[in-house]
């Protein structure tokens, strides 16, 4: 493909097949298909191919099976032969060019028959150098289409046609071989420069895919090593991972230790230390150490050949603005060259002079680019989602960017976001009659069962033997359980609390740690100290966030004056304590009906109902399952401070995709009324139109320095 009406007709295409939605992106060359059950691919790929385009399944989502190149490979690859191949039609077509014009434009070089020289030097630049124009154009005429292709065919074999006319029929009128071949040169330039940037555009997605171990050396039953391919490793297999390899599957560490570099999973430069029973992920790197890892994802089901797939897929997105210009390229080119046949007729008749006539007329069709316009917003997201992924930071598409852009309220739930998330009982105040380790005891007993960070941090504070039975959570509240005959009650509720516990809840709260209330058998018998300190960058998250023009708005479910004690490092920001998982998005739509348009930050599980009622869902997390698929922004790496960066780089993305469709639009529709009123010489058209196309990648390529 060559332009967006390519990209329209490869969708309109598809969209004949009943039932099927699809999406073509012309940087990456690829179309993602929504496609009913029983619909064979088959019937997809006969589509493309009536278009007059070839296709092939690299993932078949339906069966659950990769049909062809993982995601991100091949197409770089592609892009590399695509500019080798040009480069001797570049070579051969520049270096006949050149005495070309310099006969053309010099007048003491117009020797006797230096149209002829002229017209030999110029055919195979415009009749090779060209073909891969002419081929493409008759391919799409063929199909009854039109693309940027057919306009520059129709401009290079006009120009030469009418020059060789005018030779044959000795009448000395002016000629255009200089036009032709110099054009020819120019487009054959700039789509090798094109294609050269393109696979710059998409490095970033190729590294994350190619992350991937090639091969592993598997331990079988009796713990011998054999090197195998990395496709026949199976869930529950053993391997081995020395120093300097890459780690081939999801698993778990059950022999050695070592420093694992995860830069590529979540752009975390320091090496993580794993040691038995520590989780480690593909594509990460053992250093420092052996390890023997026990698999329990493989293949397309690892965490960074998903992460792979969601940056492939927000890729194939489009904004508001790219289905406009897509709507718009769908007749451009049949628009374009009904314009220079107006051009040429209008000139005849105004000038008399047919020969007159032709230059604007060919200026009209080298000019028009409708390829810029169909750059505009993938090549933007296919650097910007790729930079995005190198920094830990998933972004499903552009409807989040776009809502991004719109983001003036920023919300934080507090634990494990703003906070470390390691919690600890840091004391234990108890009733008389009743010892710490009693009431330690029961509660980490009825805790045992809690995946809430508080009531891993309460279980983990004792070692208990005690029989469990009857354990229920109830969100936001605590957890009950029935320890060793005995009703257990662990919860954050203060009602009714002797005068020696409800002085320590309150001197607890007043220190920033979280109060928790035992009780047994209906009798509060201690109050649990639970702290969990500031993240190192919290206040420069919450400063930064301001920064942008986003107010930040703390939520939690702890006591209010244990989050606003919690909170007093950040500077000014609204706390609001006391809140239940259905009360943050309560307060999240009472945001949004003042005006608001908000974000929430949280970590993908239990704020799921927040991150949903959201404008923008900000999963932060360790690049957990969760968190990955969470949010419409997730962030791999446990650091607030990449909220900013995430709103930021969003923001900049957008700006970079509004600043290649205003080009693109803007550069046609000053370019086509200059060509047609013959102000624009069809050699510096050629250039302009080639140039086009080369700034919307590079303007896009600049996100690569964020």
């Amino acid at each position: 493909m060559t332009c967006a009406s390519c990209v329209a007709r490869v969708e309109k295409r598809l969209g004949r097949v009943d039932g099927v939605t699809a999406t073509v992106n012309l940087a990456t060359e690829r179309a993602s298909a929504l496609v009913p059950a029983g619909v064979d691919p088959a019937v997809l790929i006969a589509e493309v191919e009536k278009a007059g385009y070839g296709a092939r399944v690299l993932r078949d989502d339906a069966r659950g099976t990769p049909d062809g190149a993982a995601p991100g490979r091949g197409t770089g690859a592609a892009e590399g032969r695509d500019a080798r191949r040009l480069v001797p039609r570049v070579i051969v077509s520049a270096a006949l060019s050149v005495p070309i014009v310099l006969i053309a434009m010099v007048e003491p070089l117009h020797f006797p028959g230096w149209e002829w020289v002229s017209l030999v030097l110029a055919a195979p630049v415009v009749l090779w150098g060209g073909w891969p124009f002419h081929r493409s154009a008759a391919v799409n005429l063929r199909h009854g289409a039109t693309t940027m292709d057919t306009l520059v065919s129709l401009g290079t074999l006009a120009a030469f046609a009418w020059s060789l006319a005018v030779l044959l029929r000795g009448a000395g009128g002016h000629v255009y071989f200089e036009v032709a071949a110099v054009v020819t040169t120019f487009l054959l330039l700039g789509r090798f420069a094109e294609a050269r940037s393109r696979r710059r555009a998409g490095q970033a997605l190729r590294d994350l895919a190619q992350a991937a171990a090639r091969e592993v050396s598997l331990l079988d039953a009796s713990g011998a090593e054999r090197r195998l391919p990395v496709a026949l490793l199976s869930a529950g297999d053993r391997f081995v991972v020395r120093p300097g390899e890459r780690i081939a599957a999801d698993g778990r560490v059950i022999e050695g230790s070592a420093a694992v570099d995860a830069s590529a999973m979540t752009g975390e430069s320091v090496p993580i230390e794993v040691a038995p029973g520590d989780e480690v992920s593909a594509g990460t790197i053992a250093a420092g150490g052996m390890l023997v890892v026990l698999a329990d994802r493989v293949g397309a089901d690892t965490r960074v050949a998903r992460m792979a797939a969601l940056v492939e897929q927000a890729q194939l997105g489009k904004t508001r603005a790219q289905r406009s210009a897509d709507r718009v390229s769908a007749v451009f080119v049949p628009i374009v060259i009904g314009l220079a046949v107006a051009t040429f007729v209008t000139w005849w008749l105004v000038t008399g002079d047919a020969a007159a006539a032709v230059s604007p007329a060919v200026a009209v069709l080298i000019v028009a680019c409708p390829c810029a316009l169909g750059l505009a917003t993938p090549t933007a997201l296919l650097v910007g989602t790729g930079r995005a992924a190198q920094r830990g930071i998933l972004i499903s598409g552009p409807e989040a960017l776009e809502r991004a852009g719109r983001i003036d309220t920023v919300v934080f739930d507090k634990t494990g976001t703003l906070t470390a998330g390691r919690m600890t009982v840091a004391r234990c105040v108890v009733v008389p009659g009743v010892t710490e380790e009693e009431a330690l005891r029961l509660a980490a007993a009825a805790e045992r069962g809690s995946e809430h960070p508080l009531g891993r941090a309460i279980a983990e504070a004792a070692p208990s033997d005690a029989v469990v039975a009857g354990f229920r959570a109830v969100a936001g509240f605590g957890v009950a359980a029935v320890v060793d005959g005995r009703d257990v009650v662990v919860a954050r509720a203060d009602d009714g609390l002797p005068e020696l516990l409800a002085g320590a809840v309150d001197g607890i709260r007043g220190e920033g740690a979280t109060a928790v209330v035992v009780s047994a058998d209906g009798e509060p018998i201690a109050v649990l100290a639970v702290s969990d300190p500031l993240r190192p960058d919290a206040a420069d998250a919450v400063r930064r966030v301001r920064a942008l023009g986003a107010e930040p708005v703390v939520l939690s479910g702890d006591h209010e004056a244990t989050v606003r004690a919690t909170v007093a490092g950040l500077g000014d920001v609204r706390a609001v304590g006391g809140v239940t998982p259905e009360g943050k998005a309560a307060e999240i739509v009472r945001l949004q009906a003042s005006g608001r348009t908000v974000a929430m930050v949280g970590d993908g599980v239990n704020d799921a109902a927040a991150l949903a009622t959201a404008d923008l869902g900000i999963a932060m997390g360790t690049g957990s399952d969760v968190a990955i698929e969470a949010g419409d922004l997730t962030l791999l790496r446990p650091e607030p401070g990449l909220v900013a960066d995430a709103l930021r780089l969003s923001r900049r993305m957008l700006a970079v995709i509004r600043g290649n469709l205003f080009w693109a639009f803007a550069y046609n529709v000053a370019a086509l009324p200059i060509a047609a009123l013959g102000l624009l010489d069809p050699m510096i058209a050629g250039a302009a139109m080639a140039f086009s196309s080369v700034f919307v990648v590079l303007n896009s390529l600049r996100l690569r320095r964020f």
